[in-house]
């Protein structure tokens, strides 16, 4: 195996498919990264059994081969890399790495050890790149992170027609994003897959900005799904089981509705929450005569800040979130506003945009049911502070 690549396309190639590597492993070929060389083209793959990500890049082949190097320590050695071509070879049980007289060997894992790599699921259709990204944080920010609970660190994906719809859930709170996307010739019925929250959201970062190919066996493929964008594919094998359903949560019949300037609220619960200490919440009390009072911290360590605010339905509506949540929530969203519907101190409270008519909303069209929505629900602290 010998071939000649530009250094920037070789470590971009390799930093891309050491993120499907696990952190730690008893099985030491997992650690590797299995390098293909044929045909003007390199190709890097990364697999860990949950995750195969495969990304080619264009190189200069003298002699094809595969070789198989610990990953991580080839990203180290990339990090390191000069500028310009990189000549890689191997030589006998060694591969070398060569960059304007830096020269660097390493040894390989036996490639005979290596697991078969899952096939690639069947093409299903498309969505734009840079939308899926966008909707995929949106939502991940809301997924457990207690791996003792895997069902809630996942990312509900469904598909139905030419709808996508994203969810996840930690108990605490559930976001919401629906958005487009384009079936293919294949699809056909309701796709429900769950898959894991920070998986999809390395794979959602490295799919660039154009079409996005899905790939989908309805027949169960193995229960793995398929992403594809620009020359970077990825396989992801999905949780077992389904997130509760969010309608009947979303239902906000009877709320009180405050909006408020977005960055701004999001800035006030950075600098108020200063005070408070760990898990304590920050308080916010919505009036009708046009502003909300933040308010946080104890005793003499307290932080207050009036922001302007509307509130219909009710005179007033006191509200106490979990700093850290509200953050997550606010950050998450996009447009300049963001409208609050509130039941109370200890209940739901269902965040989203306002849309471009503002009050003026269209006759008849419930938020939160429009294309593209993102919705976030936080559970209110019962005891104000």
């Amino acid at each position: 195996m010998e071939f000649r690549i530009d250094r920037t396309a070789f470590a971009e190639a390799v930093g891309r498919a050491v993120r499907a590597l696990p952190a730690r492993t008893p099985v030491p070929v997992l650690g590797g990264l299995l390098l293909e060389a044929d045909a003007g083209r390199l190709a890097v793959t990364g697999f860990d059994f949950e995750a195969a990500v495969r990304v080619e890049a264009d190189a200069e082949v003298a002699v094809p081969g595969r070789v198989l190097v610990l990953g991580r320590r080839l990203l180290d050695v990339c990090r390191v890399l000069p500028d310009g071509p990189v000549s890689c070879a191997l030589e006998a049980s060694r591969f070398t790495v060569e960059a304007d007289g830096t020269r660097f060997g390493l040894s390989t894992l036996p490639l005979a050890e290596y697991p078969a790599l899952p096939a690639a699921p069947a093409a299903y259709g498309t969505v734009d790149g840079a939308a899926f990204a966008t909707a995929v944080a949106q939502v991940a920010v809301a997924a457990g992170r207690d791996d003792t609970l895997p069902l809630l660190t996942g990312v509900q994906l469904r598909l139905d027609g030419g709808e996508m719809t994203l969810a996840a859930s930690d108990r605490y709170r559930y976001a919401v994003r629906r958005l487009e996307w384009r079936p293919g010739a294949a699809a056909d019925g309701v796709v429900d897959a769950l898959l894991p929250a920070r998986r999809l959201l390395d794979v959602a970062r490295s799919l660039g900005r154009g079409d996005v190919l899905i790939g989908w066996d309805p027949a169960g493929g193995g229960g793995l799904i398929g992403f594809e964008g620009g020359r970077t594919r990825t396989a992801l094998r999905l949780l077992d089981g389904r997130l509760p359903t969010y309608k009947s949560l979303f239902d906000m019949a009877g709320a009180a509705v405050a909006e408020v300037e977005c960055e701004g609220l999001a800035e006030a619960v950075r600098r108020v929450a200063v005070v408070a200490e760990a898990n304590s919440p920050v308080r916010l009390d919505f009036s009708s005569d046009g502003s909300v009072m933040l308010r946080a911290g104890y005793g003499d360590d307290v932080a207050a800040q009036r922001l302007p605010a509307t509130l219909t339905g009710a005179d007033e509506m006191p509200v106490a979130f979990n700093p850290a949540y509200l953050l997550d929530a606010l950050t998450s969203f996009e447009s300049p506003r963001v409208r609050l519907e509130l039941l109370g101190a200890g209940q739901r409270a269902l965040l989203h945009a306002v849309p471009d008519g503002g009050a003026a909303e269209v006759a008849g069209e419930r938020a939160g049911e429009r294309a593209g929505e993102h919705r976030h629900l936080l559970m209110s602290v019962k005891q104000l502070v």
